[in-house]
């Protein structure tokens, strides 16, 4: 069929599919800054919402394969601050694959939007880790650590935190050292919303009361934090993929485990990373949805098929995503 027929007429964002480590279609849609019609284009800076987990993930699996850190260690041997209810015997690895049973900030099982946090609690507050607490630290245990899988953003909030009490560093700092300058992602940060760089797009939300739009900037933290919030580039996220999958970040060892799920044929989860099976393979995306934000990226190694959208009105790139990959391998199947 092609892919730009695929690709909605009101899509808002930008779209990369490679095939065979060429780039067979890559296209940006819509306006980075609505009001002054700004349009985005291939090198436009998005927010990705929770994708940032998987940057996490990998930051610590690198202290793992340092021996600085173990997946049994307890959060009570390296966290300095009351835990109150939450249990102390929580290990690294639960938090990896959301089996902590953590009490969760945002449970999305619960809440529908992200929004509805900062009803009582300024977001312009969050700009740190630490900042979140409040928001969980008097909460009690969802289930018994380790006993079942259920999708926690505090968990990964938690792993920010312990790489910064190792390293010594802000986390975002440690992974720009570790991933991104490594990796040559140059676009790739997590900004905060009233300091954002040039070419970073503005994210939106309609309003449908008024009948127009609105900017995310009350919706979201005002700078991204273990759970999510990265800003990067279609492009930077080819050389994410390409560092991971040559082994530039992590040993192979170590890059198939991450890869490897961890969870149940349900949810199908590894380190920081969700997987869909297909037949008997497991293919590995990351994916982040916020107010006025979404993004999903996938590989497929068998097929070097590697597919990345990103919208800053917060599309279905999850349908175009679907359609994208059967049409890709349907033609191949063809040949």
């Amino acid at each position: 069929m092609g892919i730009e027929k695929l690709i909605d007429e009101k899509f808002r964002g930008c779209v990369s599919v490679c095939k065979d480590g060429v780039r067979i279609f890559e296209r940006a849609y819509g306006y980075a800054d609505l009001a002054n019609e700004v349009s985005n284009d291939i090198d436009t800076i998005f927010a990705t919402a929770s994708a940032g987990k998987v940057f996490v993930a990998v930051g610590i699996l690198m202290l793992i394969e340092k021996k600085i850190l173990r997946f049994d260690t307890k959060i009570s041997e390296i966290l300095d601050f009351d835990l109150r209810q939450i249990d102390g015997n929580i290990t690294v690895e639960e938090l990896l694959t959301h089996t902590s049973g953590i009490p969760d900030y945002f449970d999305e099982s619960v809440m529908d939007e992200y929004e509805e946090l900062w009803k009582d609690f300024p977001n312009y507050r969050i700009r740190s880790n630490t900042d979140l607490l409040p928001l969980f630290i008097d909460k009690p245990m969802m289930y018994p650590h380790g006993s079942r899988f259920k999708y926690n953003n505090t968990g990964f909030v938690v792993l920010a935190m312990i790489i910064e009490k190792i390293t010594g560093k802000d986390f975002d700092m440690y992974l720009k050292e570790s991933i991104f300058i490594p990796c040559k992602m140059h676009s790739t940060c997590y900004y905060e919303l009233d300091r954002l760089p040039a070419k970073c797009a503005s994210n939106y939300i309609y309003d449908e009361i008024r009948s127009e739009y609105r900017t995310n900037i009350y919706c979201v933290d005002a700078k991204g934090t273990g759970a999510g919030g990265a800003f990067t580039t279609v492009n930077d996220i080819k050389l994410f993929w390409d560092n991971l999958l040559n082994y530039r970040l992590l040993s192979l060892d170590m890059t198939e485990n991450m890869l490897k799920n961890h969870s149940n044929e349900e949810e199908c989860y590894g380190y920081g990373i969700w997987l869909q099976k297909i037949e008997s393979k497991y293919i590995p995306y990351f994916q982040g949805s916020d107010p006025g934000v979404s993004f999903i990226s996938s590989y497929n190694k068998d097929k070097k098929l590697l597919i990345t959208l990103i919208s800053n009105y917060g599309d279905n790139v999850w349908q175009i995503h679907g359609n994208i990959v059967k049409d890709v391998l349907t033609s191949q199947e063809k040949i």
